[in-house]
């Protein structure tokens, strides 16, 4: 099963997450198919801390892609903030 979920980089305690379309089997941090997104929970006032391609997350949940409940809430959020 495919899914989209975050893999999280950065250094310690500074944390950056990318959202990843990936074979649900893969370790967390390995190889994914396409990257559609990213999540900086600490990016400072006035960077960019969540940017989602809602047109490529459509289509792979088009394919049968699985949303984890993190990445539903950011796309939510996301959706939210570039409506108003």
């Amino acid at each position: 099963m495919v899914v989209i979920r975050l893999a999280r980089g950065g250094a310690n305690k500074r944390p950056f997450y990318s959202m990843v379309v990936a074979d649900s089997r893969r370790a967390v941090q390995g190889k994914f198919i396409e990257r559609v997104g990213f999540y900086d929970p600490k990016a400072p006032e006035g960077r960019e801390a969540l940017r989602v391609d809602i047109e490529r997350v459509k289509h792979w949940q088009g394919l049968g892609a699985q949303l984890s409940p993190t990445v539903v809430r950011l796309v939510k959020q996301f959706a939210k903030k570039a409506a108003s």
